[in-house]
């Protein structure tokens, strides 16, 4: 079961809003990793979470298979997106999204403070 709450059992994943994107550069907000800055490797728009590269990091016990070696794996894990913020280029700080709609109908993601157009890098 992924949701234990009725309401969200019937959403899609591109019905749940979510400010962060693949390949954004974001700052952790909260937690253990306080501070720290990493490129979003994986969005789970549903479950509310992100996995940040070099944040939230784990160690898994892994059992040998025939195509690696087993041991201790160190890995990042899901964090909570409401502990994440995106990183404005122009500012180098966390920021707040907005949207905004360009003269030839396409939307973009701006910083709050300064209203820089904020894309992912690919």
């Amino acid at each position: 079961m992924l949701f234990r709450s009725k309401s969200k059992r019937g959403l899609k994943p591109h019905q749940v809003k979510c400010a962060i994107r693949k390949n954004d550069q974001v700052v952790v907000i909260a937690g253990k990793d306080r501070g720290k800055v990493g490129k979003v490797l994986q969005v789970f728009p549903r479950r509310q979470r992100a996995v940040v590269e070099g944040v939230n990091i784990v160690k898994r016990h892994m059992r040998p298979t025939p195509y690696s070696e087993g041991g201790i794996i160190e890995k990042p894990a899901p964090i909570h997106i409401s502990n994440l913020m995106v990183m404005c280029p122009k500012c180098m700080k966390g920021v707040r999204i907005g949207r905004k709609v360009l003269e030839d109908g396409t939307k973009v993601r701006v910083c709050k403070k300064c209203g820089e157009i904020i894309e992912a890098k690919e």
